[in-house]
């Protein structure tokens, strides 16, 4: 029952993640990647509310832009599981007012269309009252345990989504905005069939939308559209949606244009939505002697994304569009209309530009990837950056009792520790780790400010019918606040696997009790020179899962189990080797600063005698303690070590 309900939480979460996600992305790359589509999505509303804005308003542009850039960040930070309590605080808050908005437009209904995924996919209010519902409660869902969100991306390339996101969205924008957009989400694509749509034959639902484009004798109102459309040569249109607000800086490459289409025998209007009146200034403004026609604006507006832009047709097909910062040049025009209808290395399909995207991801991973696996680097960050705040980390002895001591040896070994550290307070972190059966008596004699409690191993089960076995519940509920994991005898004697250590770390924190977790190599691992490959493993196996806020609450122990036992010795250049090895994989994983302030102990064969050689190497902290925390002489010596 227990896993079936994991199960389906598990379902849930990813259901709820890749919903959030994909819609945030979705939403954000649309805006992104046409945001003057949005920004023309927005008049609408500040039209509605008589806010004075105009069409294409510059505070209008940079809030569309704004607006698309954070849901798409927000979006990839929840799919990839990186920056998690910003990404599902953001896309909850983001749901709530949106959720709100939508209410009123359904009621209100002040535009005919939202503009959640812009002209891209087209909802009625009902359907995006009821997506942002859904939405809201995904998100509430998320924001409610925000770590429970499986990372896809570690600690430590975070930074490169974030950074590679926000050029890329940026990037994009200002792309869109200087020349056309990338993708084309409105109907006037290139290649689209205006002549077929006009005469009902379009070839599917979003090119029928082009029987809306309509031009007209800006004098005598004289519909003009089938002597345009059905003109079997290139017949050049300039859409320019309101001169009021168009950019006449362009005017002087108009006029020579319309001059060169004159020479070739092409045809060159102007259509506008602003009345004789504004086409008269505009004339004025420019010296134009093309002819102007009049068109809806909306229409104008989807056929260029630029005020003005310039829409090429040959025999009613739409074979080119330029924005007015790259209009086509008149001496070279027969070069150029050569070119007309030819794929643009940032004009396609919306896959491709995502495409680019994810290449960027991947070629800025790879070089971190091999920047941080240089010996050079890992001498810079852990010599340079670890060593001068080695105190920053605690300082732990540990002591592992194993299964020694009767339940009243124990207590009193036990009571003999309490009073040996109240007479000469440790300088370090004290923790020993009984049998079960001591647990709950020996937290009644030790003072806890002095001496943790833990625990030597717990089940991997909540609960239920497993004889003999000791949950982590029934740990903490003695008084511990420790649990031993993963020690080399309990994964040689009781084959414990990673995927069971994975369980029993997992259920040891939930139940706020800090792991010790030990990690280490036999004989032939060592003399076959895979000690690195093995702890490595041992890590991935069961604590790489993790959340960074989990793993801040496990201590690590390198056991070298082929010196322990075995008349072989382990030197302290050995150990801080292993240890330095161990911090740079943390790194890797979940970041320099976790890797910084996580404990390390030696858990080799160590005595009063070689405590304090041991402990001085940068990136040891500590020891765990196996015979000699049977002996309070000797354990004390050891907790000694740590005292100038």
């Amino acid at each position: 029952m227990a896993r079936r309900n994991k199960a389906l939480r598990v379902l849930a979460l990813t259901a709820c993640r890749v919903a959030v996600g994909a819609a945030f992305v979705l939403s954000g790359f649309v805006k992104v990647a046409d945001p003057m589509g949005m920004t023309h999505k927005l008049h609408a509303y500040t039209a509605y509310l008589e806010w004075g804005f105009g069409d294409e308003a510059l505070p209008l542009q940079v809030a569309a832009v704004a607006l698309g850039v954070t849901e798409f960040m927000l979006g990839v930070y929840v799919l990839l599981g990186t920056r998690r309590r910003i990404a599902t605080r953001g896309t909850a808050l983001f749901m709530a007012l949106f959720t709100l908005l939508t209410v009123w437009i359904y009621v209100a209904d002040p535009v005919p269309d939202c503009g959640c995924f812009g002209d891209a996919v087209r909802l009625t209010h009902g359907e995006t009252l009821l997506k942002n519902v859904v939405l809201l409660a995904a998100a509430l869902y998320l924001q409610y345990k925000p770590l429970r969100l499986r990372r896809l991306v570690s600690v430590r390339h975070s930074w490169i989504v974030s950074v590679c996101s926000l050029v890329y969205a940026v990037g994009l924008s200002l792309y869109a905005l200087h020349y056309l957009p990338p993708v084309e989400f409105t109907p006037y694509k290139i290649g689209a069939d205006v002549r077929a749509a006009l005469q009902g034959i379009a070839r599917d639902a979003d090119e029928a939308r082009l029987a809306n484009f309509y031009l007209a004798d800006m004098e005598t109102g004289e519909d003009l559209t089938e002597q345009v459309v059905g003109d079997t040569g290139y017949v050049f249109v300039l859409a320019v949606p309101h001169v009021e607000t168009a950019d006449d800086g362009c005017n002087d490459r108009l006029n020579d244009l319309f001059d060169a289409c004159n020479d070739w025998g092409m045809s060159f209007y102007m259509a506008t939505a602003s009345d004789a009146a504004g086409a008269a200034d505009w004339c004025d403004r420019t010296g134009a002697a093309y002819r102007i026609v009049m068109a809806e604006d909306t229409e104008l507006q989807a056929m260029v994304r630029s005020n003005p832009g310039l829409l090429l047709l040959h025999n009613g097909k739409i074979a080119g569009k330029w924005s007015n910062n790259n209009l086509p040049e008149a001496e070279r025009l027969d070069a150029e209309i050569a070119r007309f209808g030819q794929p643009s290395l940032w004009r396609g399909s919306a896959w491709t530009v995502l495409a680019v995207w994810i290449a960027l991801l991947l070629v800025v991973t790879l070089a971190d990837s091999i920047w941080i696996g240089q010996k050079f680097y890992r001498h810079h960050i852990y010599v340079k950056r670890f060593k001068p705040n080695k105190t920053m980390r605690k300082k732990i002895v540990a002591g592992n009792w194993k299964m020694n001591k009767t339940l009243q040896e124990g207590v009193a070994l036990a009571q003999e520790l309490n009073a040996a550290l109240q007479a000469d307070k440790p300088n370090c972190d004290v923790v020993i780790c009984t049998p079960f059966i001591h647990l709950a008596s020996v937290a009644g004699v030790i003072d806890s400010s002095l001496i943790g409690l833990g625990a030597e191993n717990c089940a991997d089960k909540v609960s239920g019918a497993y004889t003999g076995e000791v949950s982590a519940a029934m740990v903490s509920s003695t008084g511990a606040t420790h649990v031993i994991l993963g020690h080399s005898e309990r994964r040689a004697y009781y084959h414990e696997t990673p995927e069971i250590l994975k369980e029993k770390v997992n259920l040891a924190l939930e139940n706020n009790l800090e792991v010790i977790f030990c990690i280490g190599e036999v004989l032939e691992e060592r003399e076959a020179g895979k000690q690195n490959e093995v702890v490595k493993a041992q890590l991935e196996g069961s604590l790489f899962d993790l959340t960074a806020e989990q793993f801040a609450h496990v201590v690590l122990a390198y056991e070298p189990v082929w010196a322990i036992g075995t008349g072989k010795t382990a030197t302290a250049e050995q150990a801080e080797e292993m240890h330095a090895f161990i911090r740079a994989t943390i790194a890797d994983k979940f970041g320099a600063e976790a890797a910084e302030n996580v404990s390390i102990l030696y858990g080799g064969s160590c005595k009063p005698s070689n405590a304090k050689e041991i402990f001085s190497k940068p990136d040891v902290d500590g020891g765990l303690i196996g015979g000699a925390a049977l002996k309070v002489a000797d354990f004390k010596g050891i907790i000694d070590a740590w005292k100038e």
